[in-house]
Order: structure tokens, then sequence, then C-alpha cells
């Protein structure tokens, strides 16, 4: 099990380990070697950065680390995960490097990693980069030939590809919409593609400053988005993540709309269109249950996975499947890209319910929604909870006075030092006391002794 990729990468804060220059070059290097061994590409790497002021010097750390491994970079600048994504399989590269926390306060950052083929690094691969992290001794810096380029205008390539998915008979021009760029990654691409589509676009988080990423704004703070989409007589309304690989929505009114609603609108129109692989979708575990009735309901059977977009990416390959996603607005439409990508799926959302002639809140109403209650509980160590005494007998008992009607999840975020309760059912009264009674549980036991 990989020590310090998480679900999406590394996390943490700079200055702080492994945020810190050594570790960093280091990093960069054994990723290009190990990743260089099994692939006959060329030594390139492209790589981006969200918004946050620390990625500029930790981009430097990785330069000095893939120099010495030989490799060139082609640096995008400030640009989504998606482009560099979506670069890397345009340019051939060896691989691809994004610097960002994502979602996370301004106070974090981030790397993760993409293959030649796009998609984020198996789990397989990230222990062998940690392997190899490990026992490395890097080469002095002089002599190693690479070559660094700075073209931010490389990013026309994946805005053009955005474009290109649009249907033919589909036509944006005139539609007016709120969107939120979170002071991120997004804030100068997203706006552009928007506007050549013909959208009359408000703006809202688009003015970073190195320390306001994800602040008052973004897919995780959507309340002046919504504001906006209702007062200003939009269409619709999206707010972007930092990095830009996923989206939540507004209808019309201002409500929100987030991954499982897109799921429900896209499947469906999918489906109607006959653009829906085996009439089948992906979800992960944390997807509301109402989701799953629905869809079964409409004759759409579900493929159920961890969270994070990367297995969502691996089901829909292994399954030949058109579209998955996350209730965090993580969403893959398989015929066009392998990543999650906020931008694409606004776009593609949109043309399927533009295509419809319904609202956005026409298909906002077509499912009930499970209570639910998802918890954030902040841990030291994520021990594991079958070590924890009594915890997954204690979950278990619960679970069961829902009679069928609900469900519980727990699990360690991959991402923070958190642990995540969820709860849904029928009771909502029921729902929220087994929130807090695992809480409870958990914080006392976490205080006395493990069972080991």
């Amino acid at each position: 099990m990989a020590e310090f990729f998480g679900t999406d990468g590394i996390r943490g804060i700079p200055g702080q380990f492994p945020f810190q220059k050594d570790f960093m070059t280091r990093l960069a290097y054994a990723a290009a070697r190990e990743i260089a061994d099994g692939s006959r590409r060329r030594g390139l790497v492209v790589m981006g950065r969200d918004s946050r002021g620390s990625g500029v010097e930790i981009g430097r750390w990785l330069c000095d680390g893939f120099a010495r491994a030989g490799v060139d970079v082609l640096d995008l600048g400030v640009t989504t995960t998606p482009a560099v994504s979506c670069l890397v399989t345009d340019r051939k590269a060896l691989c691809g490097v994004v610097i960002s926390a994502s979602h996370n306060p301004p106070e974090f950052n981030g790397v993760k990693f993409f293959s030649e083929s796009g998609v984020k690094l198996s789990e397989a691969l990230e222990e062998r980069v940690e392997k190899r992290l490990k026992r490395v001794k890097l080469p002095a810096a002089r002599g190693r030939k690479s070559a660094y380029v700075l073209d931010e205008a490389a990013q026309e390539t994946y805005a053009r590809f955005v474009l290109s998915t649009v249907p033919q008979d589909v036509d944006f021009k005139g539609l007016r919409l709120a969107l939120d760029c979170a002071n991120g990654a997004a804030y100068r691409l997203a706006p552009q593609i928007f506007k050549r589509l013909g959208v009359e676009v408000k703006a809202i988080g688009c003015a970073p400053n190195g320390g306001n990423i994800n602040t008052g704004c973004g897919a995780l703070d959507t309340a002046l988005m919504q504001k906006n989409a209702a007062s200003g007589k939009m269409f619709a309304g999206v707010s972007l993540d930092g990095d830009a690989d996923r989206a939540i929505f507004s209808d019309e009114k201002g409500k929100l709309m987030d991954g499982d609603d897109l799921m429900a609108l896209s499947a469906l129109e999918l489906k109607n269109s006959g653009r829906l692989r085996r009439d089948r979708v992906v979800l992960t575990v944390m997807s509301n249950y109402g989701l799953r009735n629905y869809l079964e309901a409409s004759g759409i059977t579900v493929s159920e996975v961890p969270v994070g977009d990367k297995y969502v990416s691996r089901a829909l390959d292994a399954e030949k499947l058109s579209v998955g996603g996350e209730s965090s607005g993580h969403m893959i439409f398989r015929e066009f890209s392998p990543t999650g990508d906020g931008i694409l799926t606004a776009v593609q959302v949109l043309a399927l319910a533009l295509r419809s002639g319904r609202s956005m809140s026409w298909f906002r109403r077509q499912w009930e929604r499970y209570p639910s209650l998802l918890r954030a509980v902040p841990v030291k160590e994520k021990v594991p909870l079958s070590e924890v005494c009594g915890f997954n007998a204690f979950v278990q008992g619960l679970e069961k006075k829902f009679k069928g009607k609900g469900r519980l999840l727990v699990r360690y975020s991959g991402t923070e030092p958190k642990l995540r309760i969820l709860a849904e059912g029928a009771d909502k009264k029921l729902v929220a006391a087994a929130v807090e009674q695992i809480s409870q549980f958990y914080s006392k036991r976490m205080e006395g002794a493990l069972c080991r």
C-alpha cells in the first residue's frame, strides 16, 4: 500500500514534509525514471498547476528532479488538471504532473501524476515510484541535458478539444450561465471556452491572487453561484473546483444540483439518444440510494466502485461504458475523455439539457433523494477500522435499524486526515442519530486501547 499517495496524489502543506525541496526533487526523479522504464515514449513531462502561490516553487523543485532524470518539461503554467491529461496524449509525453490540492483550502497543495494515456497512475505504479524514491540517490545536476519550456498557449489544444465535443445540432448562442471558477485553475480557460460557444457568461471566482482559491467560491462553496443563477435569470449555474476536474450545478431557480443530479440527467438523455452503452453507468459508493432507484426504474443498471474518479475511469474501460461519476461532481464522459473534467462535464450536461428542450429544474425534480448526512471527523492517525475495538460490529448493528431502507458507509478520506461517516435512509431522525452515535463511538475508542 502506498505511503505517500492517496486517492488523488500527494497532499500536504508546503514547507512541511513531504512538501519540501529534497522530497519533491527526489519524487520527480524517481517518478520519471520508474515511468520511463515501462514506456517507449520520449522523455517529456507535461506540467501544470492551479493558482496557489506555493505552486511556483514546488514546480521548480519538480523540474530539478526531472532535469536530473534527463527529462524535458513542457510547462502549461496555470491550467486545469484535465488540460494536462489532454496534452499528455496530444504531445505523446512520458507522463503528466499537476501541482494542485483541488478543492482543499489555499494553504494546502498537492502533486498528482498522469500516465502516457492521460489517466492517473495505478496503485501498483505509485508503490513502485515510492520504493524507488526511498532508495534513490540523486545524480548531480551538472551536465544533465534537459529542456524547460513555458508554453501557456499550448492550452489552446485543450480548448479546441472541448469545443469539438459539442453536438452539431446543439446551439449555445444566447444561453445565460453563472460560471464560478473557484479563483483557481480554470479562471481563464472556462470563460473563454463558453464565450466561444456564444454563451453569455456571468463570471465568478475569476480573480486569483495566489491565496484565495476555493475561498467563498468553488464547488464546495456554491452560495454565490446559486444566487447569481437565480437572480440573473440564467439557464443554469456551474461551480468548478480548484483544479477544474469536477463541476457542481444549480438550476435556473438557484437550487443545487450535485453529481448525482448530473448523472441522472446525463444517463437518461444519453439512453434516450441511444448513446448509453449497455444501458449501464458507473457510480461510487457515495452516490445516493435514491439515484440508484431512479436509474433502475428507468431501465439503467449500475456498477458501483470505491470513491475516486480513477476507479470510475477503470470501470468504464473494463465494461466499455459511456458515463460514470461521483456525487462530488467528478464525471467522466468516456466517449471523449478518460478522466474527470469539470469544463467538459458542464458542456456535455448543458448540451444534453438544451437538446431535450427541458429546464434544469425539470431534471432536478425527476428523482427522489434519500435523506442523507455526511460528517467528517478529524483524525490524527488512520487506524484500520477493523482494529478499533468493536467499531465494525457497532456500525453493523446500527445499520440493521434501517430495515433495508437505508445504509451506513464509514471510510477514511483518501486526501485529508478525516474519517467520513455517511448515513442515508427514509427516516431522517434515524439518519442523524446514526451519524452522531458513530462519531462518538469512534472518538471514545480512539482515546482508549485499540485491538491490535
